[in-house]
């Protein structure tokens, strides 16, 4: 795997030698061309190798995988003075370090990762990643005799734990990777198992591109007084991000005339549900337009080919779910286009990261009927941006839409006597579930 330089993003003039990491890590950050940490690296490495708990926010694209994977694989290496990991295991299916991310490519990319940055340890550091729509068997295997670094999905952990394929009674650091995913309503159950199992006293380091007010909530139950550090910058970005207004029903034509208007090469489209991929994917094929389809309902062996055969370039049109929004690394991405707008606010940030990271110039497109004009809204002011909206010569939105829009910007009047009880909203839920599966723990 070619690990992308995230070092072309905004150096701070720092040297990874400043930042207490050893020779054989520095070794092969110079053979990666990693010539000056990004500010999330440069800021939160030192406090992780401190033993510090720690909250880190930064934009995608911005390192954060090698700012928790190089901590991580110094303390091992210097823990076992060097020796190979063949020899140096305890007894019994044990993991020092665990991250867990929310999507099986994810769980492989991380693991990828740590396994490049660690090509200098003389084969220290163990590392496995498990996830699902794969044997079990082979992973099961794979961890005979324990791991020191784990990467693993909640529910393919928590099998093999059933299974007694592992134990974390021992875990020294958790990683929670797209923490703001993690925490979210979908995972706490299965979060609230595995830190059941693990040991109370560990370093917890949590890393995410966006973090909702509810999840810094959830927070205070996992971490003891962590170093917060959100580097988010409000500086010129290299993704341009764009708005085209269109009438209902008349989407698909302007993204296929957007497509070969500008004879794009490589282009990430986001739909929100698995049916609308495939849906989409015959609209554009009676076009002239070939893509392939990437969601939660096809098999790993064909969720792993389709998004190689992205990243290499064969495949030029992908039409995705939000499971390709989060984490993956997609080198030179140069279109991002929603199709649909994501549910989530916080998952148009990491669905338009995927273009214009480290430091690439990206273009983020929106393509939004009069429908989806108020949730756009809701986008920006959560953001905290204002993108103008445009219309594409031939595509021109009609007088009925056009009302349409005006309409649907001005506020809507909130019914009589509603002002009268508070209605308690969904971060708040979400909290109070959080807090009653962990309160026992």
């Amino acid at each position: 795997m070619t690990t992308p330089d995230t070092n072309l993003i905004k150096p701070t003039g720092k040297s990874f030698a400043e930042l207490g990491l050893i020779a054989p890590l520095l070794a092969r950050l110079a053979e990666m061309q990693y010539q000056q940490p990004t500010p999330i690296q440069a800021q939160a490495i030192p406090s992780v190798l401190a033993g510090r708990d720690l909250i880190g926010g930064a934009n995608t694209g911005s390192g954060k995988t090698a700012t928790f994977a190089l901590p991580i694989l110094q303390h091992i290496y210097q823990h076992k003075d060097g020796k190979p990991s063949t020899t140096t295991k305890a007894k019994g299916n044990y993991v020092n370090s665990l991250i867990l991310v929310p999507t099986r490519e994810l769980a492989k990319q991380v693991a990828d990762s740590i396994r490049s940055y660690a090509a200098h340890l003389n084969g220290a550091v163990n590392t496995v990643a498990v996830f699902g729509g794969v044997s079990v068997n082979t992973q099961m295997l794979a961890l005979r005799g324990g791991t020191d670094i784990l990467v693993a999905t909640p529910g393919r952990l928590l099998d093999l734990i059933s299974s007694n394929a592992v134990k974390l009674s021992r875990v020294q650091t958790l990683v929670l990777d797209e923490a703001d995913r993690m925490l979210s309503l979908g995972f706490i159950e299965e979060l609230s198992a595995l830190l059941a199992l693990m040991p109370k006293q560990k370093q917890t380091l949590l890393f995410s591109a966006t973090f909702p007010e509810q999840v810094k909530a959830l927070t205070q139950t996992l971490l003891s007084n962590p170093v917060e550090i959100q580097v988010q910058s409000s500086e010129a970005s290299t993704l341009v991000q764009r708005v085209f207004t269109v009438n209902k029903g008349e989407k698909t034509a302007l993204l296929a005339h957007l497509i070969q208007q500008n004879q794009w090469r490589q282009i990430l489209i986001f739909v929100n549900a698995k049916n609308n991929c495939e849906h989409l994917a015959k609209k554009l094929s009676k076009r002239g337009i070939s893509a392939e389809v990437f969601h939660g309902d096809k098999g790993q062996s064909a969720r792993s080919r389709v998004l190689d055969g992205f990243k290499s370039g064969e495949i030029e049109v992908l039409i995705a779910t939000d499971i390709a929004a989060r984490g993956l690394d997609i080198e030179k991405l140069p279109v991002v286009i929603n199709f649909n707008l994501p549910r989530s606010p916080a998952d148009y940030m990491h669905r338009i990261g995927r273009s214009g990271r480290a430091g690439e110039v990206g273009l983020a497109i929106s393509l939004i009927e009069y429908e989806d004009y108020h949730h756009f809204k809701i986008i920006e002011k959560k953001n905290k941006i204002r993108l103008e909206r445009e219309q594409v010569t031939g595509f021109e939105v009609d007088k009925d839409s056009e009302d349409a829009i005006i309409a649907a910007s001005k506020p809507i009047a909130a019914p009589p006597g509603s002002g009268k009880k508070k209605r308690k909203n969904k971060s708040s839920i979400n909290a109070d579930i959080w807090l009653n599966i962990t309160k026992d723990k």
